[in-house]
């Protein structure tokens, strides 16, 4: 793959070369992650933030990984503050927002939009989740920390057994990861939901036309057993027709240490793409795990901003560049990691 001047639309760009180019840049990336070391590798250059779905992780995450590499951020979210609003086009945004911006990460409601977009702009876009489609960059941290918490554990991502739970229908975190996994040997996919929730068959014929195994269960409890990975995720209430139709299946698959004590191997990692919905109706990943020293959803938050600095050196073809503008950092810096 050829990353210079490239959009990053979908993982299905990805090979498993490609994959771990990223991650061998993401490891590197570490000491300005950390605040140990300081570069200005991107002084100069503007990032457009186009955010027009709720955000936190992705876009903050976004703007800090330019913003550690010297770079500056431009925002605009929600539909309602662009022009948008006044019935222009993707394609006449795109051509004008990709004459003030150097790089264009975008996310929107619609599946899809994100490559109309890109097709217009002037400059490489990512796609920071179109929809109920794909977001490959979180698939991307999310792998990435599925990697490094294999290999404390002496284990790696072949012949994985991963149990992902909850509204597998809309959840395009989990659509992406399928797809990236697809591309390793042996994995064994637990897939719990309710029937309405479950992967839709186009990803289940591509798990298994890639020769891997699949289970599917209605039950937390027994679906999650042997697994080495829980990948949790929330209802995505604002995929479906009504709120009282989400409203059905929020709370459904709840995990607490109890469940996970009495399921679970003791080094089972816990992970989740977030936000995680902790009302009490909800709940799906309970407040006790917190302690819980294989929660690794917070390792995944921080991962995030790793891989996303990754990829913005490997597309704008500075990441042999990067040390030649550092220098430690002149002050204090708190022991986050």
């Amino acid at each position: 793959m050829n990353f210079v001047g490239s959009h990053i639309l979908s993982v299905s760009q990805f090979d498993r070369s490609a994959i771990e180019q990223v991650f061998d840049v993401a490891d590197d990336m570490a000491p300005y992650a950390h605040r140990q070391r300081v570069t200005r590798v991107l002084e100069g250059a503007i990032l457009g933030n186009m955010f027009f779905e709720p955000s936190t992780r992705t876009r903050v995450s976004f703007g800090c990984a330019w913003n550690l590499l010297g770079g500056e951020v431009r925002e605009t979210t929600e539909v309602k503050t662009s022009a948008i609003a006044k019935g222009e086009s993707f394609y006449d945004t795109a051509r004008v927002l990709s004459g003030y911006s150097d790089m264009i990460v975008m996310r929107h409601q619609q599946e899809g939009s994100v490559e109309e977009f890109a097709s217009a702009s002037r400059v490489p876009v990512i796609n920071g989740g179109d929809g109920a489609n794909e977001h490959p960059s979180q698939a991307l941290l999310d792998l990435y920390t599925i990697r490094k918490e294999m290999a404390a554990r002496g284990k790696g991502i072949d012949q994985l057994r991963i149990a992902l739970v909850g509204d597998l229908r809309y959840g395009r975190a989990v659509h992406s990861l399928c797809k990236l996994l697809s591309l390793y040997s042996d994995i064994q996919f637990m897939l719990v939901s309710p029937p309405e929730l479950r992967l839709s068959d186009e990803y289940l014929d591509g798990i298994r036309t890639a020769g891997h195994q699949v289970i599917e269960s209605g039950d937390l409890q027994a679906g999650i057993r042997g697994a080495d990975i829980l990948y949790v995720t929330r209802t995505q209430e604002e995929r479906f027709p009504s709120q009282q139709d989400a409203d059905k299946y929020r709370g459904l698959f709840r995990l607490n240490q109890s469940i996970y004590t009495e399921n679970c191997e003791p080094n089972t990692v816990i992970m989740h793409p977030l936000p995680r919905d902790s009302r009490e109706e909800a709940n799906e990943l309970d407040n006790d795990l917190n302690e819980n020293p294989n929660l690794a959803i917070f390792r995944q938050t921080d991962n995030g901003v790793l891989i996303r600095m990754a990829l913005f050196t490997l597309i704008l073809d500075v990441v042999h560049q990067v040390e030649q503008t550092a220098k430690d950092v002149n002050w204090y810096t708190a022991k986050r990691f």
